[in-house]
């Protein structure tokens, strides 16, 4: 282990899209409470690798720095996680920055993660309200549901689970554990789940809940906890049911 004093990074880092990955080291002042990003902020201001050669500064995304954006997702020692969340002394050093290839790297630890975005699309993630009802009061949120709901909601669609799941990435086609789980989430809302059956239809599609291999890797990576495997079983019920249906009403 690195002098206590001291942070030993070994960061892997890419120049473009189409480059080849390598890596460089880096050594930051240790100090109470430090976590990954505020580590990554220190070497960007002194971008100097670990036997004193000048180096490009390191490319990373980050926003809100709470644990609630998503977007400092990148793998640490191995394992998808929130950079602001890691703290320095709960990893074992020298840690290992690394980019999640499941998702095109744009530069270093930055990744695209527009898939999973357009995976929403796919499955209708959102209520359609057009300001006007057949019905005097709008439908109200059933509170048997309410706390699965928001649950579900904390989703910040940073890809943890996406990394982890073995199913996700060129040798599949499954769209991954939060997408498909955000169906589950509309599907439950008084007003999305009228549009209940085109959800589960297209997760009957190619790359739907069937691709899902059940590994439960998903659930053991997410920040935000959300029983992932358990709606996604009830989905897949969900899904056999609409099928069922789907033959009677032909």
């Amino acid at each position: 282990m690195a002098d206590k004093k001291t942070v030993h990074f070994i960061i892997e880092r890419q120049d473009s899209p189409t480059s080849a990955p390598y890596t460089e080291e880096f050594e930051v002042p240790y100090r109470p409470a430090l976590n990954v990003v505020a580590s990554l902020m220190e070497i960007q201001k002194n971008p100097v690798t670990k036997d004193g050669k000048k180096t490009r500064p390191i490319v990373w995304e980050c926003n809100c720095l709470e644990k609630v954006c998503g977007a400092c997702m990148m793998v640490i020692n191995g394992k998808a996680q929130q950079a602001c969340a890691a703290l320095i002394d709960h990893l074992e050093q020298p840690i290992r920055l690394s980019p999640a290839r499941t998702f095109p790297v744009i530069r270093d630890l930055l990744i695209d993660r527009a898939v999973m975005f357009e995976s929403l699309k796919r499955i209708q993630g959102w209520v359609n309200v057009d300001g006007s009802w057949e019905v005097k009061d709008a439908p109200i949120q059933n509170p048997k549901t309410a706390a699965t709901a928001y649950e579900i909601s904390h989703c910040m669609t940073c890809g943890c689970c996406m990394e982890a799941c073995p199913n996700v990435g060129t040798q599949s086609d499954f769209i991954g554990p939060a997408p498909t789980v955000q169906a589950h989430l509309f599907n439950l809302h008084p007003i999305g789940k009228f549009n209940k059956e085109e959800r589960l239809d297209a997760l009957m599609e190619k790359g739907g809940i069937t691709s899902c291999g059940n590994s439960q890797n998903c659930v053991e990576v997410c920040p935000k906890n959300i029983k992932l495997t358990t709606y996604l079983a009830q989905l897949n019920r969900d899904v056999n049911k609409q099928a069922i249906k789907n033959i009677f009403n032909k």
